[in-house]
Formats: C-alpha cells, sequence, structure tokens
C-alpha cells in the first residue's frame, strides 16, 4: 500500500520552553527493558526524546539512520525514542538498526505518552488507531525544552541541521 503525504490537523503541542510531562513507561535496550520514568533518564542528563511512528515504518527507519550517520545517536544529549510498538518489536529494531547507542526506546502501546505531548493521530485516518506524529524534543534534566520540532504532515523529516545547533548549545 502507497502513502501519499498527508497534512496533519494543527496541534497545541508541546514547545521550547516549555516543562516536559514526566511518565513511566516499558524502556527498552539491547538487554533488557523494565518500567522507568522520564526522570531517572534525565537524572543522567539531557534528554533528545524522538516519538515516532511504529517501528519498521520507513520514517522511523530514516530518522534513526540519519541520527546515526550524524553521530546524534552518541552525542553530547542520551537519545530515547517513544512509539506505540511493543518492547519485543523494541528489541529486534535495535539491533536490526545497529542503535544500540540509543539509552532506549519506550514502549507506549495506547499512544497515552503522545497524547499527552499532543502528538497523537490516528492512523491513516482509521478512527481509534493512533501512533504519535514524529516529533523531537531536546529536554534538560530539570525537563525543560531546549528545543522541539514537530512534523506538519506525514511523512515530513527533521530539520537535522537545527538539531545539531540545539546540541552543541548544551
Amino acid at each position: 500500500m502507497r502513502r501519499k503525504v498527508t497534512e496533519f490537523e494543527p496541534t497545541d503541542h508541546l514547545e521550547t520552553g516549555e516543562k516536559a510531562p514526566d511518565f513511566t513507561r516499558p524502556l527498552v535496550n539491547e538487554e533488557f527493558w523494565e518500567d522507568t520514568a522520564l526522570s531517572d533518564v534525565l537524572e543522567d542528563g539531557p534528554v533528545l526524546l524522538i516519538f515516532h511512528p511504529m517501528d519498521r515504518a520507513f520514517p522511523t527507519t530514516y530518522v534513526y539512520n540519519a541520527l546515526k550517520d550524524r553521530s546524534i545517536l552518541s552525542g553530547p544529549a542520551q537519545v530515547v525514542g517513544i512509539t506505540i510498538s511493543t518492547p519485543y518489536d523494541h528489541a529486534r529494531t535495535i539491533e536490526d538498526r545497529g542503535i544500540e547507542a540509543i539509552r532506549g526506546l519506550y514502549s507506549d502501546p495506547k499512544n497515552e505518552v503522545a497524547a499527552e505531548y499532543g502528538l497523537a493521530h490516528d492512523l491513516d485516518g482509521m478512527e481509534g488507531i493512533e501512533e504519535p506524529r514524529l516529533a523531537l524534543y531536546l529536554i534538560e534534566p530539570d525537563r525543560t525544552v531546549a528545543f522541539d520540532w514537530v512534523a506538519e504532515a506525514w511523512p515530513q523529516f527533521p530539520d537535522y541541521d537545527a538539531l545539531e545547533d540545539a546540541l552543541e548549545a548544551l
């Protein structure tokens, strides 16, 4: 099935300067997963939180490949993804994509965190089936958002240069 470019409805999403909501979900890394609060991850330094479509969707693959190619995955911020995929899918994605350098991928099957951040949308226009729109948040340890980028269409990809500038400013 071939998808066309789809414009998203405007959203009241979290923006730079605001406090990121805390949440707890299973955080999956290459070895195991456990329920982990965002605030606990932030104790180790800034976080690049990536909301993305489900694992193996081409935008997800493309974004992680671009971040890896630009050495952002091993940069000054911990990289953490979040989507509706299960912990089992996340473990396979980390291995298949070669993104072991990330802190982990949160599993949020009900898309509740994306809704709290203002990023939920119906998948392919199917009522009641949601995933997050692609978004990047650079979050300081006090949960202040230092940088945000949120897709306005599907597919649309981040401004990686602006992200790199924000990371350099940490």
